[in-house]
């Protein structure tokens, strides 16, 4: 009877892991929201009736919850207005546009009713967040059904979300709804919206929107009543006819965790279905020649994209994906995109790869990118160059623009720590460098740490590992280790926690023993193994790889080709090597010739040997 008490006991208490079958006791919550939204497009708002079930899949009992309201953060005196107008750098885009917005012009969303399985709620409005006392906790495990009415209105587009863009898109419908917030194991993440990066539990929506019938919408997921609102026919000319004077467009986008969705009366809705069975879809409007020309040429580069993403990071794993004209430039949404239209073919190319390419990284990979923006941002412009070097047939260092950006944040004043909450940085350019640029710098660095081979099998690992959960840097960090087998902590913490610059340097060339003895320098405070090349004077390349002391192993070199030197332990500010070669043969030494550090002073990785 003990035993199969004690066995009982240890069920239990193992119960969120066993039943989500997660490692190491991982677990998330789930929603499914279900929503009927009426909107009237002559006054810019609509009312909405939302039913949530929501589960709790944690081992905590809640006793409240947090809604986002991001609507409400476009009203004077909004912390998104009031950080704006505080910020040395503000977003062009917004600066103080917030503080002048009139009373039909700001946005807002009012709740008039929520109930929890039918028991009315107590709650009150803080901004962009709404706070819930529950009628009832939520033991873990158990599931409750919210249910909603709640009416808004559509800002002005500003950020973002918004209607009547300076392109003339009507509706750009991103953050328009009450949102659950997300809680995982490190609590409650109700930030106020001041218009930056996102988190949200895992759910399934099913949405339908009835609207004036002239309008055409596109969105998350799929339309799945396309015969009804005529989506999916405009190519083979077939009127659909309606009755009244609105239609209702019926959407369900399944395992996500946001839904967006765009309307305009003059969008052109074209399709393309791939050889590897992805529907993508295009809603623009074509009313200026060369955007109609560059939009026609889009699909065979965005489904080219999708084809590299799945041969090099991990297959997509939905069906569908929208290309949607709308927004403020460009961002990335639950199997879409919303982005500026008008542009240069090879912009329109490149905003389109980088938004696609957020499926992967914060789409499939939901990392809380309020908190790891530059897993979300950095991991796709990484991807995005690489896609796009494909492309275009540009493959030297697609990286480059991102050293450069990272290296003048490094050695300015401005730097910040990589672990800075996304919202909290001082300056837009120090959270835009970080985010974007040094995320792309940390992996093309990881890349030459672990090797080539190392590299793209662990990107594969680490999605397939990952994709539908909400991984963190140490999810990554644990992929990358294992597909190694090296120890790679030390890397981690001087990129994400410090500010600590790379600068080795060649010091000195001596004769000893007869031999050339090579002695290099750590000159900045951050560690990293090192190539170097030493060229002679009859053109002969001699290459050489020193490994960190503290990685406990090597990345895999051709050791006919490279040579393997002793490691460098990190506390030692210079090493010292006797290579059999007399110090005449010598014409030069380079440190990190294919240049994969980011060494904020290059000009004394080379070495010259004057020497006659």
């Amino acid at each position: 009877m003990k035993i199969l008490s004690k066995l009982f006991y240890l069920l239990l208490i193992g119960s969120p892991i066993m039943i989500f079958g997660q490692d190491h006791g991982y677990w998330q919550q789930s929603a499914k929201y279900e929503m009927n939204i009426d909107m009237d497009v002559n006054t810019n708002q609509f009312t909405g009736d939302q039913t949530l079930t929501y589960t709790n899949n944690s081992p905590d009992t809640l006793s409240k919850v947090f809604y986002h309201l991001y609507f409400n953060a476009f009203q004077p005196e909004s912390q998104m207005d009031v950080r704006s107008r505080n910020l040395p750098d503000p977003d062009k885009r917004v600066q103080d546009r917030i503080s002048k917005l009139t009373k039909e012009e700001i946005g807002y969303h009012e709740i008039n009713s929520l109930t929890q399985d039918g028991k009315k709620l107590s709650y009150h409005v803080e901004g962009t967040v709404l706070e819930v006392n529950l009628a009832e906790p939520i033991l873990p495990g158990a599931s409750t059904v919210f249910k909603m009415k709640f009416n808004s209105q559509v800002p002005v587009q500003i950020r973002r979300s918004g209607r009547d863009s300076h392109e003339g898109i009507r509706y750009s419908m991103s953050q328009w709804y009450p949102k659950m917030a997300e809680y995982d194991m490190d609590g409650w993440h109700p930030d106020p919206y001041i218009g930056r990066e996102f988190h949200g539990v895992w759910s399934d929506f099913d949405v339908n929107i009835t609207i004036d019938k002239e309008y055409v919408l596109g969105g998350s997921g799929n339309v799945v009543n396309g015969n009804e609102v005529g989506f999916g026919y405009e190519d083979e000319g077939t009127k659909v006819k309606s009755k009244g004077k609105t239609k209702t467009w019926h959407f369900v986008a399944k395992n996500v965790h946001d839904f967006m969705w765009a309307a305009d009366p003059d969008y052109v809705h074209k399709k393309l279905t791939t050889d590897f069975g992805l529907t993508i879809h295009f809603l623009y409007q074509d009313e200026i020649d060369s955007v109609k020309t560059n939009w026609e040429k889009l699909p065979e580069y965005t489904a080219e994209s999708f084809r590299l993403m799945n041969e090099n990071f991990g297959v997509y794993p939905y069906d569908v994906f929208s290309v949607i004209q709308g927004g403020d430039g460009g961002m990335e949404y639950a199997t879409s995109t919303l982005i500026t239209g008008r542009r240069t073919f090879g912009s329109l190319i490149g905003v389109t790869v980088h938004e696609m390419v957020h499926s992967w990284y914060q789409g499939v990979l939901a990392t809380n990118e309020s908190i790891y923006p530059w897993m979300d941002e950095g991991f796709t412009t990484f991807a995005s160059d690489f896609v796009m070097s494909k492309l275009f047939n540009k493959e030297s260092h697609p990286v480059s623009g991102s050293y450069r950006g990272y290296i003048y944040l490094a050695t300015s004043e401005a730097n910040e720590p990589l672990s800075t909450h996304g919202d909290h940085y001082e300056t837009n350019m120090a959270y835009g460098i970080n985010s974007y640029s040094k995320g792309a710098v940390f992996l093309n660095q990881l890349r030459y740490i672990i090797g080539e081979e190392n590299f793209w099998a662990g990107m594969k690992n680490y999605f397939n590992t990952w994709k539908f959960k909400h991984p963190d840097p140490n999810s990554f960090l644990r992929i990358m280790e294992k597909q190694s087998g090296l120890v790679l902590d030390w890397y981690l913490e001087d990129m994400l926690y410090t500010t600590k610059v790379i600068d080795y340097s060649v010091e000195g060339l001596n004769e000893k023993n007869g031999n050339a003895e090579i002695i290099l320098s750590r000159k900045g405070t951050a560690i990293m193994p090192i190539d170097f090349t030493v060229t002679l004077k009859n053109g002969e390349k001699k290459h050489y790889y020193i490994p960190l002391a503290v990685m406990r192993g090597e990345k895999p070199i051709n050791k006919s080709e490279i040579t393997l030197l002793s490691d460098w332990g990190w506390t030692n500010p210079q090493y010292a090597v006797e290579l059999e070669i007399s110090p005449e043969e010598i014409e030069s030494i380079e440190i990190d010739p294919d240049q994969f550090l980011a060494d904020i002073n290059r000009g004394n990785n080379k070495y010259n040997n004057n020497k006659q």
